[in-house]
């Protein structure tokens, strides 16, 4: 014999009602938890950048995306070679790209289109070719910069591989360690660009 309907809707009992609301406040704190996990992230382990300009060519392409690690540099200094991410000196809302050449302590000077460092010309083929020149204007902030020049004590004098078409510490003057924001690690956006740096 077939179940008899009443017409009626079926009453929900009021312990329902308090689960709905426990579940909401569940979500709530799982996305909570999840943005603040992937702000934690980007501010102490890595972030992506994306190039704007050519001052790294030909290393790093324009509109190339690349991991910045933030990890290694809380346990060792920058080191020459390194690939970094610094606060821009003259508009800290703006995050540069460039490459270690010398750190505290070393002295740089610019001879015929050579970088030296300590005296030694630095091999450098990520340049291309391209001279290395100090450059005819400089930043008001960064006063005459002579060569050779001395790295302060806590600071990274940085250049762009790209050394025709650079305004790097030539231009601004040594950057200070505590202004950088990473260790460029790989590109990985075009996947035509992609790679270690």
């Amino acid at each position: 014999m077939a179940a008899q309907h009443s017409g009626k809707a079926p009453q929900h009992s009021k312990e329902e009602e308090p689960s709905k609301g426990h579940e909401a406040l569940s979500w709530l704190l799982v996305i909570a938890i999840a943005i603040g996990c992937a702000l934690a992230f980007r501010a102490f382990v890595a972030e992506v950048y994306e190039v704007p300009s050519g001052s790294m060519l030909d290393t790093i392409q324009i509109g190339d995306r690349l991991i910045g690690e933030k990890i290694s540099y809380h346990f060792r200094e920058p080191e020459q070679g390194d690939i970094v991410t610094f606060t821009d000196p003259e508009d800290s809302s703006k995050t540069l790209i460039k490459r270690v050449i010398a750190t505290a302590g070393q002295t740089v000077d610019l001879v015929d289109g050579v970088v030296y460092v300590d005296g030694v010309a630095l091999d450098e083929p990520y340049t291309e070719g391209k001279p290395s020149e100090p450059l005819s204007m400089q930043s008001a902030s960064a006063g005459t910069i002579e060569y050779p020049y001395t790295v302060p004590d806590g600071c990274v004098w940085v250049m762009g591989d790209n050394r025709t078409n650079s305004l790097d510490s030539r231009y601004f003057g040594a950057v200070k360690v505590s202004a950088i924001t990473s260790h460029g690690l790989f590109i990985f956006w075009p996947l035509s660009d992609a790679g270690s740096l």
